[in-house]
């Protein structure tokens, strides 16, 4: 039953556990997802409710016999558990099943592996699978407890005696993390250093942040054709990119795309993606995309807000972008807040999305009058080349001026202005 002797991609069976603390159906419908996106098919689907997993194989006995008999019949490559397993859970469900077992950690940090392009990617994913592997190797298997080579003849270096492969594995892990550490410290100072550097040249900073798959490359390349990978699966895009913008009140500013976001996102990749995702919570502006047709799109928007505290961006204004909206004859119910519904493949809504975003963020200039004595002629240059003047009088006390006031010299100017 399920047998397909043509089918070209590996094989997977989804298993997991239900013990009631998340939904399991929209959870394995998002593990099937995360499979296709790694390169399987979907052979079936075994669940067990429990009020919580066997310690040594998640499943029960019975059931696990029954996905045993599943994997003989299927023909199935691998089985892929919706949880993070124990080594010992690997190791024993793998003797018994005889197939390769993949925990959801596993599969996603696969995928971010295959996605990963800049440098920076790359390391952060690397990090991620270390951080994973490490506390993990005491249950790793056999071949990670073996005797290194303490006595025997042959010249050059060798272990100690009685040090096992595990404790030369772990130690290799730990400095490899450590390097790797350092190299992202150092990227993440030169990010902080390009955040500190647009702030000082008054750029305005919107971030595209929302769960994966959701559009968000496609509608930064709709507004700002900026040629970025758009495909229709999970996790297509993990490097952040930055465009300018132009809004309709005549402001520049950088439109910033971000990694997609997932329930229950690994708490390894959280931490190494944090530099990235911090993206988000140092803009003046983030746009919460959800799609809006995928019948999930509150608990989408959840998921980004929960993830934007974590960062402690509690702070940052947030605009609702409800995509794809032209594949839904109405729009979803139970939404909070400020919203603006758009199709980013068809450019529907966008311009009134433009509007919306200008109106969000702070005003770019504040009308105010201001008496400036004469020694601060440089600051009224600045005013009459960055601002507006409506009106200016010479006075025995300074110069008297009416003019829009760009918001980043008020700090230079709240001295001078008149009550």
């Amino acid at each position: 039953m399920y047998e397909n002797q043509t089918q070209s991609l590996p094989t997977a069976i989804l298993a997991g556990v239900d013990t009631g603390e998340y939904e399991m159906e929209l959870s394995i419908d998002e593990l099937r997802e995360l499979a296709a996106s790694a390169g399987y098919e979907t052979a079936g689907v075994l669940t067990q409710r429990r009020e919580e997993p066997d310690a040594a194989t998640c499943l029960g006995a019975g059931r696990l016999e029954e996905l045993r008999d599943f994997v003989q019949n299927t023909g199935a490559d691998a089985v892929i558990f919706d949880h993070e397993l124990s080594p010992l859970q690997i190791r024993n469900l793998e003797q018994t099943l005889n197939c390769p077992i993949i925990d959801r950690t596993m599969l996603i940090l696969d995928i971010f592996a295959q996605r990963a392009v800049s440098a920076e990617g790359k390391l952060q994913v690397e990090l991620a699978r270390l951080r994973y592997q490490l506390p993990r190797l005491a249950g790793w298997g056999v071949q990670l407890s073996r005797q290194g080579g303490g006595g025997g003849g042959g010249g050059g270096a060798r272990r100690g005696a009685g040090e096992s492969k595990k404790e030369v594995d772990r130690r290799h892990i730990q400095r490899r993390i450590t390097a790797l550490s350092r190299e992202l410290e150092d990227l993440t100072q030169r990010r902080q250093r390009m955040r500190e550097r647009r702030k000082k040249d008054s750029v305005t900073t919107v971030a595209i942040v929302g769960y994966t798959n959701v559009g968000k490359s496609t509608l930064l390349n709709t507004l700002t054709q900026a040629g970025v990978l758009a495909e229709d699966k999970l996790f297509a895009t993990l490097d952040p990119t930055a465009r300018g913008l132009d809004l309709p009140d005549g402001r520049r500013v950088m439109l910033v795309d971000t990694v997609g976001l997932l329930r229950r996102l690994p708490h390894h990749l959280v931490e190494a993606f944090r530099s990235t995702l911090e993206e988000a919570a140092q803009a003046d502006l983030v746009l919460n995309v959800c799609d809006a047709s995928s019948g999930e799109a509150p608990r989408q928007l959840a998921v980004t807000r929960e993830l934007l505290a974590q960062l402690g961006a509690e702070g940052v204004p947030v605009l609702t972008v409800l995509n794809k909206c032209d594949l839904l004859p109405q729009l979803p119910e139970g939404l909070e807040g400020q919203w603006v519904p758009i199709s980013a493949k068809t450019g529907a809504g966008l311009p009134e999305l433009l509007s919306a975003i200008a109106k969000a963020l702070p005003p770019a200039h504040l009308r105010a009058k201001l008496l400036l004595p004469y020694s601060a002629g440089e600051l009224e240059a600045k005013i009459l080349r960055d601002g507006k003047v409506f009106s200016r009088d010479y006075t025995p006390e300074g110069t008297l001026l009416d003019a829009n006031i760009p918001t980043e010299l008020l700090y230079l100017v709240k001295n001078y202005i008149m009550v």
